[in-house]
């Protein structure tokens, strides 16, 4: 067994004495090194040339309308009027001076009503009304006693009553944009002291409350 061993050991050393051996073993390790060089190099050139998607064709999911949702409320008519319209009778309070209260009462055969929004109107004069927010009409109805009436539901919930209107351009199911035409002011046998004017609501959780809260008169 040591002869072996000795024997194998004077190869080793016979092979390292040669010339041509060292040399050879530092081209083997520089040819290992360049391969392993190279290998690298190809991977990561394939990943710079993975194509990349196609943002035209990657679907994006639900698109969520958030615009509806932060609308600020708007006048219910053209704000180039906001001049010539007045508040001919105010939303009915309880907590409102005894001038505001009796301006809130309606009156019809000698019957008190309260107001349960604001009638507008402009020098007894015709105006156009238009949507004071985006939303869905919910209802149109026709009633030349009472006058025509046109109610709106929009994306936070609320919803805005236009009364007293003729020449009604929309129908119930109709999407509306804000500032929208709907129709325009107009007179009604119920509430003949107001004249040509609009009934303008707004109920927010299914209660009225005073658009003027909403809209600086």
């Amino acid at each position: 067994m040591r002869e072996d061993k000795n024997s194998k050991t004077s190869q080793k050393e016979q092979l390292q004495k040669k010339p041509w051996f060292w040399p050879a073993v530092y081209a083997g390790g520089a040819l290992m090194l360049a391969g392993m060089l190279f290998g690298y190099n190809s991977l990561v050139s394939k990943v710079e040339e993975a194509p990349l998607p196609d943002l035209a064709q990657v679907d994006p999911g639900p698109v969520v309308e958030t615009n509806a949702r932060t609308e600020n409320m708007k006048y219910p008519f053209k704000e180039t009027n906001l001049s010539k319209v007045q508040v001919s009778q105010e939303f009915y309070e309880l907590e409102a001076n005894e001038e505001s209260r009796e301006n809130a009462l309606m009156v019809f055969n000698q019957t008190f009503t309260t107001s349960s929004g604001i009638s507008l109107s402009m020098n007894g004069e015709e105006f156009e009304v238009v949507a004071a927010m985006s939303g869905k009409v919910l209802e149109v109805k026709l009633d030349a006693f009472t006058g025509n009436k046109i109610v709106l539901e929009h994306a936070n919930g609320m919803q805005t009553h236009y009364s007293s209107v003729k020449d009604i351009a929309v129908k119930e199911g109709d999407e509306v944009t804000q500032g929208q035409a709907l129709g325009k002011a107009t007179d009604n046998e119920w509430n003949q002291a107001a004249g040509v004017h609009m009934h303008f609501e707004v109920l927010e959780n299914g209660k009225y409350i005073n658009p003027k809260k909403l809209l600086a008169f």
